[in-house]
């Protein structure tokens, strides 16, 4: 009775617009109440839930990509993208996914990469006499790479909540972020020929080494947290400290675009990012607890498996939930509801959690182009000035390389775990 009201109160308080956190923690706590437990307990939870090392990572992270964002990085990375791929027909529409390529190894963050990168693409390829449609379907696919390709936040509190090795995670990312680019930019050419784009001019290595040369102190950065990482120097927690203080030096030493003003702003957007974050977490971790002590998970591995023991069938079953829920809901809360659930059922099919954790978090990157949360789109809509059902109707045909490439991981397993195999086991 308490566990089926709690997902009743859950379910209005989503509907009615409360935030996340809000609708997590009061569901949870009208459980408790039903069931005679005290009040106390939530707080004890939320508290183990957020108390975690490898968290410190998300803060960190966060202010990373908003130094990179503000420090003059973007537009540098932006040009040294445009001198490698522009000269590509449908040019800097493949700029658009290689600068997010790039950016990917540096902030770890979709929406980081849609505020940032976005405002000077969409404006670049509307300078250029591109569609608006195919400027903010393009720019709001291309954003999607930033939590696969490493460093990643989801990745993190996925590790975290499934306590896999974040440094595996990682690995296995790199891959389907490039199998990712390589299917957008395959739907820009198709777009290329059909609109007849043109090249953003003829390619000169004159150019490239003139834009490398400007931009490689920043493309340093995901060597620094990837090589770092993979070769033992730090943890991914302290890769995120050593990606904060290299962007530090880049903005404030090295390129002088980061003020006193500049970097109160930055730490003021990712103190309010954190705690947004943490407190999601912090509320799902008593939600979670509740469903680990009814069995939640276990009840639902046997509905699933009563149905089929088909490996394949199941984890497309599995999707297809993941992708219904991240089109109403928000990553990290999704990601600390749904894998204390799916996971378990994943390890009786004899799916590995790392390869679990790419292909959630790649569906729930598809989520965020879709109505009604689309957190990318409604960043995009911002930046770009174009109204959020346009930005809906410019994505949806990006869906279709990006599905494509889900199905794929999903039937070959060893794309994401290949790497992960190589360096970790």
């Amino acid at each position: 009775m308490g566990l089926a009201l709690m997902f009743i109160v859950l379910a209005l308080l989503l509907i009615g617009g409360a935030p996340v956190a809000v609708a997590l923690g009061a569901s949870s706590l009208v459980y408790l109440l039903i069931e005679g437990l005290p009040p106390v307990t939530m707080l004890h939870n939320m508290v183990n839930g957020i108390n975690s090392f490898t968290l410190l990572a998300v803060p960190f992270f966060i202010m990373a990509g908003h130094l990179m964002n503000t420090g003059g990085i973007t537009q540098r990375i932006f040009t040294f993208a445009r001198a490698m791929v522009g000269w590509l027909p449908g040019g800097l529409g493949h700029v658009n996914v290689g600068a997010s390529v790039i950016f990917a190894g540096m902030s770890g963050a979709a929406v980081a990469d849609a505020g940032g990168l976005g405002n000077i693409e969409i404006k670049a390829m509307r300078d250029a006499g591109y569609d608006t449609d195919f400027a903010v379907g393009i720019t709001a696919a291309s954003s999607t790479i930033g939590p696969i390709i490493p460093p990643s936040l989801p990745l993190v509190l996925y590790g975290v909540i499934a306590s896999v090795s974040i440094g595996q995670l990682f690995a296995a990312g790199l891959i389907p972020g490039l199998l990712m680019a390589v299917a957008l930019m395959i739907m820009v050419a198709w777009y290329a020929k059909r609109r007849n784009y043109p090249r953003d001019g003829a390619f000169s290595v004159r150019t490239l080494g003139v834009a490398g040369k400007d931009a490689f102190l920043p493309l340093l950065t995901p060597a620094i947290i990837i090589g770092g990482i993979a070769t033992g120097v730090f943890t991914p927690t302290e890769a995120a400290v050593a990606a904060v203080a290299y962007a530090l030096f880049l903005g404030a030493v090295v390129y002088r675009t980061l003020s006193w003003r500049h970097l109160l702003r930055v730490t003021m957007d990712t103190i309010e990012t954190t705690a947004a974050i943490l407190l999601i977490v912090g509320t799902a971790a008593i939600f979670a607890w509740i469903l680990t002590a009814n069995q939640s998970a276990q009840h639902v591995a046997s509905f699933v498996l009563s149905f089929t023991d088909n490996p394949y069938l199941i984890l497309l079953m599995m999707m297809l939930l993941v992708l219904v829920v991240g089109c109403f809901m928000e990553t990290i809360a999704a990601i600390t509801i749904l894998v204390p659930v799916l996971l378990p059922v994943a390890t009786t099919i004899g799916v590995d959690p790392v390869h679990l954790g790419i292909i959630v978090v790649l569906n729930l990157m598809i989520g965020l182009l879709t109505p009604p949360v689309g957190m990318v789109l409604y960043v995009l809509s911002r930046v770009s000035g174009v109204r959020f059902e346009d930005c809906v109707r410019a994505t949806l045909p990006f869906l279709v390389p990006l599905l494509a490439v889900l199905l794929l991981l999903v039937f070959v397993p060893e794309l994401s775990l290949w790497l992960p195999t190589l360096l970790y086991r």
